[in-house]
């Protein structure tokens, strides 16, 4: 059994997939469009005006973890309250690279910084409001 994240972005999917990739060297192993999704069943009138070329479903790698995302419904900004993911690292350097990545257009909830549990530990909201906990483990 596995428990995957699943982000929404109501609209903005490929733009955080560019991101992701540019900031965690994330990789794409999967993406779909609405448009491309098969007509019966599930969907008999094909996707929603205006979502056609919207991300249906995409997995992304980050590191040797996999967080799928979507664009949702596409119906306003998108929420991410009550969740973190946390980004671990061995090495300080690395987490401080990660950090300032995820810092461009987002904003430091805690600065990154020696903990009693961590050599360094911080937190941030990127510039889609997906709160980061990256943390360089003792």
């Amino acid at each position: 059994m596995q428990v995957q994240p699943y982000l929404s972005f109501e609209g903005r999917c490929e733009e955080a997939i560019e991101f992701y990739k540019k900031a965690l060297g994330a990789e794409v192993t999967m993406a779909m469009k609405f448009k491309d999704m098969p007509k019966g069943d599930g969907c008999p009138d094909g996707p929603t005006p205006g979502t056609e070329n919207k991300i249906m479903h995409a997995e992304l790698k980050i590191g040797s973890s996999v967080v799928m995302l979507s664009d949702g419904r596409c119906q306003g900004p998108a929420k991410f309250h009550g969740i973190s993911l946390s980004l671990s690292v061995s090495e300080v350097s690395q987490a401080e690279r990660l950090f300032a990545a995820l810092t461009d257009g987002g904003q430091v909830h805690m600065p990154l910084g020696k903990t009693f549990f961590a050599k360094t530990f911080g937190m941030v909201a990127d510039r889609f409001g997906v709160t980061w906990m990256v943390i360089a483990t003792a």
